[in-house]
């Protein structure tokens, strides 16, 4: 019952009831994190533009498809989520939150970013995962503190060259796409730590072992034809990877691992 009053009241553009929605909003969050995740919302309360000194706001699983120009105010905000809504185009104003780390924006219905999107120099985390993407918005190669980029679930052929001018990348997660090959521009970039491209249609992997700084490369779920040559201390999670007595074991010791990795660059970034 509480959804459906909710899902009613955000409709409703009264004051009365953006306050039920979200609360009063009088005073600054004393940790400078305000999270209105799944409270319905149709649209940005005005009033959590006001907080000056926020760092990190959650928008995360509400119905947002615009956001209010004054967003522009949040000069320090470090981290914004927006995942789970409904933009089909990046709101401009978030070109202008320069001090930006980490972007949440999965689950959405994006199909391209602007050319703004460079401004964000400082960003070093963006999820983009389970969007419209057919096209790699190449915007994303002008971002040069960028260190995780998730992309699964898109619709991507391929990479652009351009991307090997991330020289701070260190994971990219490109599962359930529609890649025929391991992209070659992954093979120029040393400093990466953690490539996945599970569920894709890679028939033939090249060698990795000259990729002197991967830690774990996920290639399950391909018709390939042969495994990944890599380094002794790195970790694969796919076919003819590693032998286990029993396939059980052998999927909880991939799940596991898959789990560790996440979780550790999640933490890392938002320390």
């Amino acid at each position: 019952m509480g959804n459906i009053i909710r899902g009613a009241a955000a409709f409703i553009p009264s004051d009365r009831c953006q306050r039920y929605l979200v609360g009063d909003l009088k005073e600054m969050p004393l940790d400078c994190t305000l999270d209105l995740s799944s409270r319905q919302l149709r649209r940005c309360p005005i009033r959590a533009c006001a907080f000056s000194e926020l760092v990190k706001l959650y928008l995360s699983d509400n119905h947002l498809s615009s956001l209010p120009s004054e967003l522009h105010n949040l000069k320090k905000l470090q981290l914004l989520a927006l995942d789970f809504n409904s933009f089909e185009e990046l709101p401009p104003v978030i070109c202008s939150l320069q001090q930006l780390n980490i972007l949440y924006l999965g689950n959405n219905r994006l199909y391209k970013l602007p050319k703004e999107l460079a401004q964000l120099t400082e960003l070093k985390t963006l999820w983009l995962e389970t969007n419209c993407f057919i096209k790699f918005p190449c915007v994303i190669c002008n971002l040069p503190n960028l260190k995780t980029l998730h992309l699964g679930y898109n619709q991507f052929h391929s990479l652009p060259g351009e991307l090997a001018n991330l020289n701070e990348l260190r994971s990219i997660w490109l599962a359930g796409n529609l890649l025929n090959e391991f992209p070659p521009v992954l093979l120029k970039m040393h400093s990466l730590e953690v490539i996945d491209v599970d569920r894709n249609r890679i028939r033939h992997f090249p060698s990795l072992v000259n990729l002197r700084g991967l830690k774990l490369v996920i290639y399950d779920h391909n018709p390939c034809v042969n495994a990944p040559s890599v380094g002794d201390d790195v970790r694969r999670v796919g076919r003819w990877a590693d032998c286990f007595e029993d396939e059980n074991d052998e999927a909880e010791v991939k799940s596991a691992e898959v789990s560790t990795e996440v979780q550790g660059q999640l933490q890392e970034h938002e320390s």
